[in-house]
């Protein structure tokens, strides 16, 4: 593997790293289509812990099957799958050093009360199953917010210690925030820059609106343009460091494919990393599925 100026730029920036961590940077960075790039497209599928089975998957019964997923993100080119403990270990001997993966160690369910996740896999299991990452959610604004951080401090500490990545998925909820407010873009920058002020080398949030929530960040805004999506990307980017940590983008829930396009290409022309786009992708028939990531492969390598 020859490593690409573009990709040598973006490992200069994660300056405390081992070489073990930089290594699975860089292996994620180099996988795939958009290989070298410096583009990123991942496809995770924790929605299963999140919704449920038959909302996940039973508009498109093939992705119960775990080894479905591990293909369709092989089959895609794409740079990483990310998942829970037992998707990943149900295919952990068929597709192994396929194709990069991401535990997702920590997870919620639809029938929780409380704005919280709880712990569903370790360090260990992610060497074990020889992961490049962990993923961890965190929902800034949620009472529990200060324990999902010091998880996340102690399990990211350890993985970057045996050389894994860390990727935080940092999605503002609870606490005082409106509904509105979970994806105002002053509310979005904040987590993100949250999540790279915990250590994450990778950061997932979701696009961001127009609406500034809070009440003492509108002065902050004022004059600020944030009339385009490609605009408010660029500020999230802004957030993390002025761009020094890679930032992914969720796709949401499932929209047509004109909206996943123009999502693709907002994130490119505002600098972002990429998308990580899950029910969007797997919900689809496996060759719309892959049409549908093909043409966003080819929209961040600027072909479309």
């Amino acid at each position: 593997m020859t490593m690409t100026p573009a990709v040598r730029a973006i490992l200069a920036n994660y300056e405390s790293d081992n070489p073990g961590t930089r290594a699975n940077l860089a292996r994620m960075l180099m996988q795939g289509r958009l290989g070298g790039t410096g583009k990123m497209v991942i496809l995770p599928v924790d929605q299963g812990f999140e919704h449920g089975p038959a909302r996940s998957f039973a508009v498109n019964p093939a992705g119960y099957d775990p080894h479905y997923h591990f293909q369709l993100a092989i089959d895609a080119g794409l740079s990483a799958y990310a998942a829970p403990l037992g998707m990943l270990e149900a295919g952990a001997a068929t597709f192994a050093g396929q194709i990069p993966t991401i535990l997702k160690v920590n997870s919620s369910n639809s029938w929780a009360t409380g704005v919280n996740q709880a712990l569903t896999g370790g360090v260990d299991d992610a060497l074990r199953l020889g992961c490049s990452a962990i993923g961890f959610t965190i929902y800034p604004g949620a009472d529990d917010c200060f324990d999902m951080m010091e998880e996340i401090k102690e399990m990211s500490a350890e993985a970057k210690s045996v050389g894994l990545a860390t990727v935080i998925w940092s999605y503002p909820r609870g606490g005082k925030l409106s509904k509105e407010g979970e994806l105002a873009l002053d509310v979005g920058a904040y987590a993100a820059h949250m999540a790279a002020l915990l250590g994450a080398h990778i950061i997932k949030v979701k696009l961001p609106s127009d609406h500034i929530e809070q009440k003492d960040a509108k002065k902050a805004y004022e004059g600020f343009d944030s009339s385009t999506q490609a605009k408010r990307v660029a500020h999230v980017v802004q957030s993390c460091f002025n761009g020094r940590r890679i930032v992914v983008f969720s796709g949401g829930a499932t929209k047509g494919a004109d909206a996943v396009y123009q999502d693709a290409r907002d994130i490119r022309d505002g600098g972002g990393n990429g998308s990580i786009i899950g029910r969007n992708s797997f919900q689809r028939p496996r060759d719309e599925a892959l049409a549908l990531l093909d043409k966003i492969v080819r929209i961040y390598l600027g072909q479309e």
